[in-house]
């Protein structure tokens, strides 16, 4: 950022792109009026389904395309200045590195590329491939490597230039388990170290496990917009997980599933109940001598909330 700039990493305002197809050039409105800012430090998700504009969007932020109208900037930078597109790092979906190439090759080609010095790419380039658990195989041709290695390596070059924003596009995208926790981790360092990570990515588990905040896109729009918390909280309901209750309904109590009857816990689920209430309930049980283990809200997964939103959101 620039000095004693409060500009957040990115912002987006009346964002409109419109393109021409086919031989009549019938025009497509790819974003309508989109308004988006992401604050400095957080782990930001962009979720939505094929053709919701994520893609033209990033596109604008990269400076790969320019707008119909409306004003894109990173760090109170324009998007499409190079004073801004040096402070951004970028793993793209599906990216290709010369399979000829070691790792440290490549990232030494990159860097040379960003602009990065000889004495900086030196110091970099090792430290790099062990954040992302890749120093084993510096001196391995790339042509060698898996998915989740082509991806770790993929994030290293992205931060070959130390970047402040780092933009990365699928990163879990075909990675194993194991690997996508690596990549989780990764994200979480690199927002311990300051940087804005903003992530496109279909896997909503990912985005659900890393990001601060995330937006949704659809036909164009951004339709929704908020913390993973305050977006999956479904209003006035807590799940309590306790010894066995003798008489649930008597205190307003539902039983989601069969109890096992082996189990020494029990889950029940007290509804459309705010705080004062959930604390009554909670007495009751304290004085019929129920042991309380947790008491969570209930949440619905962002996957399940994604789905409703774009199925509501969707034209006939």
């Amino acid at each position: 950022m620039e000095p004693g700039s409060t500009s957040p990493a990115v912002r987006v305002s009346g964002l409109t792109k419109s393109f021409s197809r086919g031989l009549r050039r019938t025009p497509v409105l790819a974003l309508n009026a989109v308004d988006l800012e992401v604050a400095t430090g957080e782990v930001f998700g962009l979720l939505g389904p094929n053709g919701a504009g994520k893609t033209t969007l990033l596109k604008i932020l990269l400076g790969l395309v320019r707008p119909s109208a409306g004003q894109a900037s990173l760090l109170g930078v324009p998007a499409d200045s190079p004073r801004a597109r040096a402070r951004i790092g970028y793993l793209p979906e599906n990216h290709r590195f010369p399979a000829f190439l070691t790792a440290t090759q490549m990232l030494d080609i990159y860097g040379r590329l960003a602009g990065v010095d000889s004495a900086s790419r030196r110091r970099r380039i090792p430290e790099l491939l062990e954040l992302v658990s890749m120093a084993k195989w510096a001196d391995t041709r790339i042509r060698q490597f898996s998915k989740g290695m082509m991806q770790r390596v993929g994030i290293a070059q992205a931060l070959m230039n130390d970047p402040e924003i780092v933009f990365l596009d699928e990163p879990t995208d075909g990675v194993d388990p194991v690997g996508r926790k690596d990549i989780r981790n990764i994200v979480v360092e690199l927002r311990r170290q300051g940087k804005t990570i903003f992530l496109n990515s279909h896997l909503l588990s990912e985005i659900e496990r890393v990001c601060t905040r995330v937006a949704i896109m659809n036909e164009g729009h951004v339709v929704r917009d908020g913390s993973v918390d305050a977006l999956t909280q479904v209003e006035s309901g807590y799940r309590i997980t306790s010894t066995r209750v003798s008489d649930p309904a008597r205190l307003g109590l539902v039983v989601p599933d069969a109890p096992n009857p082996d189990s020494s816990t029990f889950t029940y689920l007290a509804q459309n109940v705010g705080r004062d209430d959930l604390n009554g309930i909670v007495d009751q049980l304290r004085r019929d001598g129920v042991l309380i283990e947790a008491i969570e809200p209930v949440r619905q997964t962002l996957e399940d909330y994604f789905i409703e939103v774009v199925g509501r959101e969707a034209k006939p």
